[in-house]
């Protein structure tokens, strides 16, 4: 596996982004188009309505299921990375940080956290910035 870094660390499961999502939007198209063939045949008319119904449930609900689930490993990592913080230097994070900046600043090494912490929060760096700058990359394999 290559090594962590700026440039590959976003994350994508195949399964879901490239399978499952697209599978379900081109079985949205198909479930519309059988509805608008079905208008004129009361005997399938409540059968197609319900499975739009449904796929456009599936639509919504895929997604917010993993906006769930990195939002509880936001979380943890807000946690963790307070907890970081504390052991490096005896103090909480700074209120101003957000969690974007949090999100950036897990990335940094031990030996650069606090100080990319401290310029985070009194430059207001965004995310990304925060992980550009960061020079020795602490990879974070288990992101969702």
């Amino acid at each position: 596996m290559e090594a962590q870094n700026y440039a590959n660390h976003r994350r994508f499961v195949p399964i879901f982004h490239f399978f499952a999502l697209p599978l379900i939007m081109l079985s949205l198209i198909g479930s519309i188009v059988n509805l608008v063939k079905s208008v004129g045949d009361h005997e399938r008319l409540y059968s197609a309505s319900l499975l739009v119904a449904v796929l456009v449930a599936l639509m919504i609900v895929a997604p917010l299921a993993r906006v769930f689930a990195l939002r509880a490993q936001d979380r943890a990592i807000r946690a963790e990375e307070n907890l970081r913080h504390y052991v490096l230097t005896g103090k909480l994070l700074d209120s101003r940080l957000t969690m974007g900046q949090i999100i950036g600043l897990r990335f940094a090494s031990d030996a650069e956290f606090p100080a990319l912490a401290k310029r985070a929060a009194d430059e207001n760096l965004s995310g990304d910035a925060i992980k550009k700058a960061v020079k020795n990359w602490r990879a974070d394999n288990n992101r969702a």
